[in-house]
């Protein structure tokens, strides 16, 4: 029997999305993705890239509290395996103390769980094929297993570039990193050189975080200006920790198998004059790539690759019945709010056009 809705994706917009459709009693089967060394790769692990964030300000209603605070609530919203998934943050020598803003790994959980709680059911694997080309829509998970879907959503938001310089791959996870996050805490880039690369706001708040752990931190970016908001290029220049440098391009990364990274060559975009910056480690900050692979061109796509809405402010996509929310469709804000926003429109969406089709009380 086929499934009323299928929401792909386990980000704020795939959340939001399920937990409409499950108050709204469409019981919505979430594939949240697999955790898997090749999904930790590429950036695509479950709960989106929220969850390699820290503090996060900016999603309304969370004001600062103690993290004692955060730390209750976890314990009792969520089960003991979820909750042992934050127990970091609050437990042993690198927990988090006195007043903060809540962090994205909390964040999410807290969306998941709210999701279920309400009667959304979870499948923690990958769609590695959708059919769409037919209907019900045919969904096959990267362990084999097929469902068939009336609606779907389409929420698997996107994930970094790469610069794509010689031995940049070479030095992946030795060094050469796209989430400071992720890996900045860990003692091979503590207290030393680091450089990040990029002008937005990812960019600025990958070198705010990393100089919390780092001797220095260096800014490389093209131009001679940011595109960061004002509030953090504010932010980074008073950071008596990171240094700019403007008008240059990265142009291969330095090091050895033993070592990891040793330096990162830079050339300047002014006189072409070429640099060698002593750093440790390097972290990509220059953009994402929409993660639309497993639809092999089914769905239009705008030129950067994200899903196009057919409708202004609707979440329609070129095939009836799916619909696109988050980070997968928008090339614009990319920001948790927004995507969040998109899940609540796609779910609305999606159980409209299941009730004109019949396919729905």
């Amino acid at each position: 029997m086929a499934e009323s809705l299928v929401i792909v994706g386990s980000g704020p917009a795939a959340w939001t999305a399920a937990l409409y459709a499950a108050r709204a009693n469409l019981r919505p089967l979430v594939f949240e993705g697999a955790v898997t060394e090749a999904n930790r790769l590429k950036g695509t692990l479950p709960l989106g890239q929220l969850a390699q964030t820290t503090e996060v300000e900016n999603y309304p209603g969370f004001p600062y509290v103690d993290a004692l605070v955060f730390s209750e609530f976890s314990r009792s919203a969520l089960p003991e395996e979820r909750y042992a998934s934050l127990r970091g943050l609050y437990e042993g020598r690198h927990a988090h103390r006195g007043k903060r803003a809540i962090f994205g790994p909390e964040i999410m959980e807290y969306m998941r769980q709210q999701a279920l709680n309400v009667g959304a059911r979870v499948v923690t694997d990958d769609v590695a094929e959708a059919g769409l080309r037919q209907h019900p829509f045919v969904l096959t998970a990267s362990e084999g297993s097929r469902t068939e879907a009336l609606a779907l959503v389409i929420a698997t938001g996107a994930h970094a570039q790469y610069l794509g310089v010689p031995s940049e791959e070479r030095f992946r996870n030795n060094g050469v990193s796209a989430c400071a996050v992720c890996d900045g805490a860990l003692s091979r880039f503590r207290e030393k050189q680091l450089v990040v690369v990029g002008g937005g706001d990812s960019a600025v708040e990958e070198a705010i975080y990393l100089s919390r752990f780092a001797a220095m931190v260096r800014v490389v970016h093209r131009r001679d200006q940011l595109r960061a908001s004002k509030i953090m290029q504010q932010r980074l220049a008073s950071n008596p920790k990171i240094e700019m440098k403007w008008n240059r391009v990265v142009t291969g990364v330095l090091g050895n198998d033993e070592e990891g990274v040793t330096a990162v060559r830079v050339r300047s975009s002014v006189d072409n004059v070429v640099e060698e910056i002593t750093a440790s480690g390097m972290f990509v900050a220059i953009g994402h790539t929409p993660n639309t692979d497993f639809l092999e061109g089914q769905l239009e796509l705008d030129e950067k690759g994200y899903i196009k809405w057919q409708q202004i402010n609707r979440t329609h996509t070129s095939i009836e019945g799916v619909f696109a929310a988050g980070d997968v469709a928008d090339n614009h804000y990319r920001q948790a709010v927004s995507a969040a926003g998109t899940g609540c429109m796609a779910a609305l969406d999606a159980e409209r056009w299941l009730a004109t089709k019949g396919f729905a009380e």
